[in-house]
Parts: structure tokens; C-alpha cells; sequence
């Protein structure tokens, strides 16, 4: 009796540390999601402010240069701190991103939310471990509670939220002692995030939408599911394109421009020299919806059977030059316009259902570029419905193979290796590898 009674105990206090906690992750990323669409009906309503974004990044680089300390490493801080728990997140992290992720796409810049939204949930989460001097293994749990928080507010997916919590950190490796506490934190910042108001983008593919259940629930065909399969090898090479260039470009900024705020300034001026080349502002900014009916979103790559044939190459191009340069932002909503256009192009290639391939890019160059197969899989199904779950899954899991020991987050361990690697120390980081294998190839 006594021990049920301490489990009771420590089951309510932990909910006492993470409900709060989570609805207030919850309420800033309703904040954070109304004022990013303000921010865009607002470049939209004035085209111009593409010419200014060269000012923006010098703003950002300013802010991070005099006032981020740790926060410029941004999401894989978070994750190293879950794996070495010491100094901590810094709580200046969460306003920073905020409003550098707000300058960026006021001014037209190609990038994400998720990225923001981890950081906030991350921040806000050490800073109480700080506050009540928590233990180790406290701070870890809590740390994940808050990735699991600001991944399912901003995207309205809880259950993903929380498996993306435990997958992203250990490449082979799931913590499921943590799961039900990041699945009440992911699904009190996602309700408190609705209860503010804030919308979520609703995604609908037309393949199959009028079908009966039980069908509804699982749908197979032997000739698509084999083209899924090839498709998903592309997927996971373009998730891994992404991550090399984006990193590469970071990489070139980093060594031949010294002074920091510099960097996204003349970042600034290659994006503008891009937009004046390609001659379409569809690749700016999140990419989600658009006040051109005629643009290319994920949205019509969704619903539209029209091929746009270089999109994907586009928007992976804009977006890796952005990130790369030091704007702020996540990878994954243009992973997401990405995945969807280059589903567009394979179901021309392929003689296949559009909006079924652009559904299924979506999630897998996800799933190859984050490492996160079942995470992709469930957001798939939460975003897309059951029906097309079996070829969600199998997409996700050939394109997490296919992009091999890479990926955005270079912070991630790997704890199982994809392949027969002999040569691979225990729960080496993605940028551990990296490194060594560079030095073996000077």
C-alpha cells in the first residue's frame, strides 16, 4: 500500500510540473502561430519587403551575436542537454527564436516553425528544471516533454509530438519510460493551443476520399505500393540532399565570413537574387497557403493534379540557403512542401494518384531527414486519415533507411546503427561521424 500510495505521489506531482507547463508552451505557440500568419498576409499584402530581407538577417544576426550565447545552436543544444544534462537551455532561447523566426518570414525568408516551437518548449522546459533544481533524469524527461509540447501545438499532431520527442534524440533507440508523460504534455499544448484560437492548416488528398469503410481503414495495391516503395528511396536521398546542403552552406558561411550578423545579411541578398531568377515569390516563406490561387503550396500539391516539375528543387535550394546563412526557423514545414512536390513529379513519372504521392513526400523526406520513420508515419495518419496507412508507413521506414547516417539534426546519437558499421563508437553523434569521415578523406 505504501508504495502505491508514493507512485500515486510522484504521478501527481509530475503532472503538477507538466500540465502547467505544457498549456503554457501551448499558449506562447498560439501566439507564435497567429502572429507568423500576420506577419505573412502582411509580405504578402506588400511584395516589397523581399528587398528588405538582407536588413532582417543583419537584425537577427545582430540579436543572436550580442544576445544568444548557446541559443544559436538552437534545437541540438536541447538535444544535447537531454543526453548531458548540464548548464542548461538558456530562457532568453525562447524569445529570441520567436522573433528572429518572425523577422525571417515577415521579410520573405524560406523556412520553418517546428524548429521555433521545440526551441520555445525546450527553453521553457529548463528553465523550470533550473527553478526547482531537478535532478538528472528529471531534467531529461522534462526537456522531452517540451519538444513533445511545442511539436504538437504547432502542428496540431499530439501523438506525433510525443513519439518525435523520444525518436529524434537516438537514431534506433525509443525511451518509452518517457512516453506517457510526453504524450500529456504534447496533448495539453496542443488543446490549449485550439482553445486560443489558433488554427491549424487542414491537409485532404482526394485519392480514395469516398470510399466505404471498413476499406477506409486499410487500403492496398499491389501495383502502387510497389511504386510506393521506389519512390520513398528518392524521398529519403532528397531528405538527405537537404541536410548535406543545408549544412554545407552553413558550413561555407561560417568559414569565409567571420563577423556573425554578416552572414544572413548577404544571405539575404542571395535569396532576393534567386526569387528575381526563378521570377515567383511561391517559394518564400512557409509555403502552406498563399493569397495567389495559381501558386504553388502544399496545399495545391495536395489537391491539385497539376506537375510542377522543379518545385521540390526550388523550395530545397531558397530554404537551404536561408537556414544555412543564420535566418531562424524550422526545416520541417518546407521538408513538407518539398516531399509534397517531388510526390507531384514522381506520380507523373510513376503513372500514379498525385495527391496520394504528394501525401506520402510530405511525411517520408521527413521521416528520411529527421530519422523519425514512426513519428512520420503517425503524423501521416493523424493528418491524412487511416486509409493510406500502410503506404505512409513503408515510405517512412525505406526513406529512413535511404538517407543513411545523415540528417538535420546533428546532435542525434546513433544507439543502432542502419547498417553493419563496425567502425561506429557507442551512441556516436551525427557530427561526431561526420567529422571523422571527413578527416579520413583529407
Amino acid at each position: 500500500m505504501t508504495s502505491r500510495i508514493q507512485q500515486l505521489r510522484s504521478a501527481l506531482i509530475w503532472l503538477a510540473l507538466i500540465i502547467p507547463s505544457a498549456m503554457l508552451i501551448g499558449s506562447i505557440c498560439a501566439g507564435f502561430l497567429m502572429s507568423l500568419h500576420y506577419v505573412t498576409d502582411a509580405r504578402f499584402a506588400s511584395p516589397w519587403f523581399i528587398y528588405l530581407l538582407p536588413l532582417g538577417g543583419l537584425l537577427v544576426g545582430l540579436l543572436y551575436h550580442h544576445f544568444g550565447g548557446k541559443s544559436d545552436e538552437g534545437n541540438n543544444l536541447i538535444m544535447d542537454q537531454i543526453h548531458a544534462p548540464g548548464g542548461g537551455v538558456p530562457t532568453r532561447m525562447a524569445p529570441l527564436v520567436f522573433l528572429g523566426t518572425i523577422i525571417t518570414h515577415l521579410f520573405g525568408g524560406s523556412a520553418g516553425r517546428e524548429g521555433t516551437a521545440v526551441q520555445i518548449g525546450g527553453s521553457i522546459a529548463s528553465t523550470l528544471c533550473r527553478r526547482l533544481r531537478l535532478d538528472p533524469d528529471s531534467v531529461k524527461v522534462l526537456l522531452m516533454c517540451g519538444i513533445a509540447a511545442g511539436f504538437g501545438a504547432v502542428f496540431g499532431t499530439p501523438i506525433a509530438g510525443a513519439i518525435f520527442a523520444l525518436e529524434v534524440l537516438m537514431i534506433g533507440r525509443i525511451r518509452y519510460e518517457s512516453l506517457l508523460p510526453c504524450l500529456i504534455a504534447a496533448i495539453t499544448a496542443d488543446w490549449t493551443c485550439r482553445l486560443w484560437g489558433a488554427h491549424h492548416t487542414h491537409y485532404a488528398i482526394s485519392y480514395l476520399t469516398s470510399i466505404d469503410p471498413p476499406s477506409a481503414f486499410f487500403h492496398l495495391e499491389l501495383g502502387i505500393f510497389l511504386k510506393v516503395m521506389l519512390a520513398a528511396v528518392l524521398f529519403g536521398l532528397a531528405g538527405t540532399l537537404f541536410a548535406k546542403l543545408t549544412h554545407g552552406i552553413g558550413h561555407v558561411f561560417k568559414s569565409t565570413i567571420k563577423y556573425p550578423p554578416l552572414r544572413p545579411f548577404i544571405g539575404g541578398f542571395i535569396v532576393i537574387g534567386l526569387f528575381l531568377l526563378v521570377g515567383t515569390p511561391d517559394y518564400l516563406g512557409l509555403g502552406v497557403w498563399s493569397n495567389n490561387p495559381d501558386a504553388v503550396t502544399i496545399s495545391s500539391l495536395l489537391s491539385s493534379p497539376e506537375i510542377h516539375h522543379w518545385s521540390w528543387f526550388w523550395k530545397l535550394l531558397f530554404t537551404a540557403i536561408t537556414l544555412g546563412a543564420g535566418f531562424k526557423g524550422g526545416e520541417v514545414t518546407p521538408l513538407f512542401f518539398i516531399g509534397a512536390a517531388l510526390g507531384n513529379v514522381l506520380a507523373w513519372v510513376l503513372n500514379a494518384p498525385p495527391s496520394l504521392f504528394a501525401a506520402i513526400g510530405f511525411v517520408a523526406i521527413f521521416a528520411g531527414a529527421t530519422n523519425t520513420p514512426i513519428a512520420c508515419t503517425i503524423m501521416g495518419i493523424e493528418l491524412f486519415g487511416a486509409t493510406h496507412g500502410i503506404y505512409l508507413a513503408i515510405a517512412c521506414l525505406i526513406a529512413y533507411y535511404a538517407s543513411g547516417h545523415s540528417g538535420i539534426y546533428m546532435s542525434q546519437r546513433i544507439a543502432i546503427p542502419k547498417f553493419n558499421d563496425q567502425d561506429l563508437a557507442p551512441e556516436i553523434t551525427l557530427k561526431e561521424l561526420h567529422s571523422k569521415k571527413n578527416k579520413r578523406n583529407k
